[in-house]
């Protein structure tokens, strides 16, 4: 009497014929990852839905519908009017939160760890996120005019006052045992911003700089309307004072596009990777 087994490995081994693998159905994580985006398609199919029903039964010319919209968008698109624009824009942007990140590293760090130095900047940074962004955007004009100074000073004081205040809360709460180690290996200042402040920090800078950029695209918007000749703002300004109200949409949402990009494509991404050795660490 012999005993049949289940063909496995040594089956294989002795018959040369290898075994027909088991199906696997698809891993979770791949249905997560072509799922995810689903809800927020999900809430624009139903904004624009929403959007053209209230635009047929107003009957407004204030309120355009969505081919109209759609048509004004293809214009900019197809002119080369939006690319330029932007560019300028997100140009102004990157070089005011560059400014603003690198005071706000400092400045929060600095705070984080001193307690007279925290008591100092913070009434500062208290007034900054408390001063609306059109006041910031109406004094850099008055005080610098045109020149490239004013879109760039005017980001960075919107921008830092969240990224600092982030920054320092992210400091105050890191393990003092990170900086007790740092000070018997007799690290340098450079060394410990990099290999330690840096890295313990990262959740609350990456909230920080969010919470910084939206504050830079409000205020930049405000500054090319007032006191500059081009820009998406310059360009919403334009279609406005020719009632030009899909136009306005239309750049609105070409605005919005770009943000999108921005954070879906670029945060998210640099947060991942930010954050990553924590995941791996917990495996």
């Amino acid at each position: 009497m012999t005993l049949t087994q289940p063909v496995g490995a040594e089956e294989v081994v002795r018959s040369g014929t290898p075994a027909t693998p088991p199906h696997r159905p698809p891993s979770p994580g791949r249905r997560t990852h072509l799922t995810r985006p689903l809800p927020a398609l999900l809430l624009l199919g139903l904004l624009a839905v929403g959007w053209q029903l209230m635009a047929a039964t107003s009957g407004s010319a204030l309120i355009p519908g969505l081919p109209e919209i759609a048509r004004e968008l293809a214009a900019i698109t197809t002119g080369g009017e939006l690319w330029e624009n932007t560019r300028v824009t997100l140009t102004r942007v990157g070089l005011g939160f560059a400014v603003a990140f690198v005071v706000s590293v400092a400045a929060g760090i600095a705070m984080g760890r001193n307690e007279w130095l925290r008591r100092f900047l913070e009434p500062a940074v208290l007034i900054g996120l408390a001063t609306p962004g059109l006041v910031k955007a109406l004094l850099c004009v008055i005080w610098f005019g045109v020149s490239l100074l004013n879109p760039i000073l005017t980001v960075a004081l919107a921008a830092a006052p969240a990224l600092t205040i982030n920054v320092a809360q992210g400091v105050r709460a890191v393990d003092p045992a990170l900086g007790e180690m740092a000070h018997v290996y007799r690290f340098d200042a450079l060394t410990r911003l990099r290999h330690v402040w840096i890295p313990a920090i990262v959740p609350d800078l990456f909230t920080g700089a969010r919470l910084g950029i939206a504050m830079a695209w409000k205020v930049i918007v405000l500054v090319e309307i007032f006191g500059l000749a081009d820009g998406v703002g310059y360009q919403l300004n334009l279609e406005f004072s020719q009632h030009n109200v899909a136009g306005v949409l239309a750049w609105t949402i070409a605005f919005a596009l770009v943000m999108a990009v921005i954070e879906y494509g670029l945060v998210q991404t640099l947060e991942r990777r930010a954050t990553q050795w924590r995941r791996v660490a917990v495996r």
